[in-house]
């Protein structure tokens, strides 16, 4: 069964590892340069964000942060992609935490189709991410 529990420091490690597992699993329109460039920043933002580990049995299957009613991350082990643990998660975080709004890689279809699957639409969209790159952010709300 999927549990929710809020990360601490000391999985900070872990976090960052299954963040970087991920994103060469989904991202692939990241440079190798780009994505050692977020790796150094996503410390960070851990600490700006409330912080959960999603579990499943013994398994860490993904995690996700929050800021108010916007979801900052969501990121799944990718052993754990296309398994419906993504769809548990976000359903949980819309009827339990309030998630209104979340922000997504234009170029990552396959993270976009999802939440636009799960009720959100298209907000607006913006050519470059909030650190200036290239890499187009779709702004997505849930009304």
């Amino acid at each position: 069964m999927l549990k929710k529990r809020t990360a601490n420091n000391r999985d900070h490690h872990l976090i960052i590892e299954m963040w970087e597992r991920s994103v060469k699993a989904t991202h692939h329109f990241l440079s190798e340069e780009d994505v050692a460039f977020y790796k150094k920043i996503i410390p960070e933002s851990l600490a700006s964000v409330d912080l959960s580990l999603w579990v499943d049995e013994e398994c860490v299957v993904g995690f996700s942060g929050i800021d108010e009613d916007e979801l900052v991350m969501l990121f799944l082990d990718p052993d754990f992609i296309g398994k419906g643990y993504g769809s548990k998660i976000i359903t949980h975080l819309i009827n339990n935490d309030g998630i209104k709004r979340i922000d997504v890689n234009t170029q990552n279809e396959q993270a976009k189709a999802f939440y636009l699957h799960h009720g959100f639409t298209i907000e607006s969209e913006d050519e470059r991410d909030g650190f200036g790159k290239p890499y187009p952010i779709t702004h997505l709300i849930k009304k």
